[in-house]
């Protein structure tokens, strides 16, 4: 199935499309790509806030906030999403259900690309609503769909790697 269709289908069971994926084998440059896309929407996602930042006057122009969110979602949130995959392995160790390092980076990759709608959205309505109680209902919504695909696609992960070792 296409991306664009195993995001919606993301959206009613994370954890099937996570368990499809991971029956296609281990590809890092799939897992790269879907992480390295994720970062891009949600960069991308934030324009609408930025610009509202930028027109209030705080002294700060477009372009520096722009560059440093750039450099934040491009460079920085890719290698610290490596580290929580890492470390979302060794907490599925610890809870006794084991799963492979590329499981847990391609649950935590491809919960950033099933979420990034969310996250385009936020940047949307805090580019238009400002900072407030709208703005943090959504932010809360994203949040919660973040955690529950990661949870399910490293359940479907646990149960993957209990089948492989059966």
């Amino acid at each position: 199935m296409s991306v664009s269709g195993d995001i919606l289908r993301s959206w009613r069971r994370p954890g099937a499309v996570v368990r499809a994926l991971l029956a296609q084998g281990q590809r890092e440059d799939r897992a790269l790509v879907y992480l390295m896309v994720a970062c891009g929407l949600i960069f991308l996602g934030q324009w609408p806030r930025l610009i509202r930042i930028a027109e209030e006057g705080d002294g700060v122009p477009l372009q520096a906030l722009l560059g440093g969110a750039l450099l934040g979602w491009m460079f920085i949130a890719p290698l610290l999403a490596y580290g929580i995959a890492a470390l979302l392995r060794l907490g599925m160790v610890a809870l006794r259900r084991p799963i492979g390092w590329y499981a847990a980076r391609l649950a935590l990759f491809w919960s950033l690309l099933a979420t990034s709608p969310l996250w385009m959205a936020h940047g949307v309505v805090a580019g238009y609503a400002g900072s407030g109680p709208m703005t943090e209902a959504v932010g809360l919504v994203v949040l919660v769909a973040l955690f529950r695909s990661i949870a399910a696609g490293l359940g479907a992960a646990a149960l993957e790697a209990r089948e492989a070792s059966a």
